[in-house]
């Protein structure tokens, strides 16, 4: 448990509010979220700033109650890993009847927002996010590694979303933002799947590739990784973005590789922390250097 939530009582207003945070998995959340806005940023001639704010909130709200969705599921699993034994429904702080009712809320409120205020296709691609997350991925996760790949679907929804919100159209562009955040998904959660490796077997999650932390499953990681430098290109040739970004998405696609190729070479849990961080910086990159090249 951290220091903040240790020195507040568990009755107090602060504690519940740091209680939802946990619930909402509030920093994957906010990453999340910005995926989404920045796709928007990309998508948009002029920018409708109120809509900006309701795909923020709507997004917000959709994707914290996938979450919510995600650990009501997994409470019992939760109790049995170290990185998740201290959240709210395992350490008994919060009931399941108070967790589904805020996650039923925010969820249909971000449908709502994101269907109000945007358009019909976003309210839908927010609820297929919701759907496929909380009821196909989380319960794969104790069956078959397969789960990742089902996973990467929700996953990559927040750029397609974005895209989407912006411009109401599945255009290729939008294609083109969703397969980059797809493709890389697989190295980014490959790479806390070798960190969280004891964790998980203690509650029965399979999740790296070849079963264990060993060269097949980080030869699989380094193939995906790989396959984000021609995939970075794409924007360039399809004209979605200029020379600048081109340069900038190679080059950040070439380190990611590199550090990936580091953990098929040592396999050890340094060379995974490593791409792990690398997997923080990457897309937050290319979808930032789209939107400066569009405004330069």
């Amino acid at each position: 448990m951290s220091k903040l939530s240790m020195t507040m009582s568990h009755n107090s207003p602060l504690s519940r509010i740091y209680d939802y945070g946990l619930l909402f998995k509030f920093r994957l959340t906010i990453l999340v979220v910005i995926s989404a806005v920045l796709a928007f940023l990309i998508g948009s001639e002029s920018v409708n700033y109120t809509k900006l704010w309701m795909l923020a909130l709507g997004g917000f709200l959709i994707t914290g109650s996938s979450n919510a969705l995600n650990q009501i599921y997994e409470r019992k699993t939760d109790k049995l890993m170290k990185r998740t034994q201290n959240r709210p429904l395992p350490d008994g702080r919060m009931t399941i009847t108070e967790a589904m009712i805020v996650s039923i809320i925010a969820g249909a409120s971000g449908f709502f927002l994101l269907t109000y205020f945007l358009n019909l296709k976003s309210g839908l691609l927010g609820l297929f996010g919701l759907l496929s997350y909380a009821f196909a991925y989380t319960p794969l996760k104790r069956v078959t590694p397969f789960a990742v790949f089902v996973g990467a679907f929700p996953g990559a929804v927040p750029t397609l979303l974005g895209w989407v919100a912006a411009t109401n159209t599945f255009s290729f562009e939008g294609w083109i933002l969703f397969a980059i955040q797809f493709i890389w998904q697989f190295p980014h959660f490959w790479a806390i799947a070798w960190l969280m490796h004891d964790d998980y077997q203690n509650a029965g999650f399979q999740l790296l590739p070849a079963g264990g932390k060993n060269n097949a499953s980080a030869l699989q990681t380094t193939i995906y990784t790989f396959t984000l430098i021609p995939l970075g290109l794409v924007p360039y040739y399809s004209g979605m973005g200029g020379k600048i970004s081109a340069i900038v998405i190679t080059l950040a696609g070439l380190v990611f590789f590199f550090q990936s190729f580091r953990l098929l070479k040592y396999c050890t849990d340094e060379a995974a922390k490593k791409l792990m961080f690398g997997s923080f910086i990457y897309l937050p990159v290319v979808l930032i250097a789209l939107v400066l090249d569009k405004i330069h």
